[in-house]
């Protein structure tokens, strides 16, 4: 008798040889066709695996949504720049596996049922997204080749947000503290 796990390695498995199969057919097939602009595909695709492992593993393998979220968000990176050429945007998008490493986190609690772990996915996300409008400004700046007008109001919105968050106006901060006398017992 097969235990669970044998059984999602199996799948992982199984699914990996299908997926480089019909690659490998459709490009004998394809020959005339550019690949070259699909291959951040197969990247986004073995990301995806890890999400099929998390799916088939039930509840304790909700830890599969990290390397997912990582793997397939890198190939999506991938996949801007390969269609935008803008290989320059890595010097910042480095920070965005940051963003990755939160939103798997997040999708982890989701998956398990923890607040705890959405509440930390959450602030791991936020981090990665102040991080990268802050290189992608910098970085953007030197190279000012991605359009000069989409961080620069990034970074206006952020110095907003972080103002106006600190000071309460969102309304996000709860006044501890109260006039009034508690009541007796």
């Amino acid at each position: 008798m097969q235990n669970h796990r044998s059984n999602t390695g199996a799948l992982v498995g199984g699914t990996l040889l299908i997926a480089f199969g019909l690659l490998w057919l459709a490009s004998e097939v394809f020959r005339g066709f550019n690949w070259g602009f699909l291959w951040p595909f197969i990247v986004i695709g073995v990301g995806a695996l890890f999400f099929i492992a998390m799916l088939a593993g039930g509840k304790q393998a909700a830890g599969f949504a990290i390397p997912g979220t990582i793997v397939s968000g890198v190939g999506l990176v991938l996949l801007f720049q390969n269609i935008t050429q803008h290989w320059e945007s890595m010097s910042y998008f480095w920070t965005l596996i940051i963003l990755f490493v939160g939103a798997g986190i997040y999708i982890m609690g989701i998956y398990g049922n923890d607040p705890g772990q959405k509440k930390s996915g959450a602030s791991v996300m936020k981090v990665g997204l102040i991080l990268f409008i802050i290189f992608g400004a910098f970085f953007e700046m030197i190279f000012s080749s991605f359009g000069n007008l989409i961080f620069p109001i990034l970074l206006i919105l952020l110095g907003a947000y972080l103002v106006l968050s600190r000071s309460g106006l969102l309304g996000r901060h709860k006044d501890t503290t109260s006039d009034s006398v508690p009541p007796v017992n």
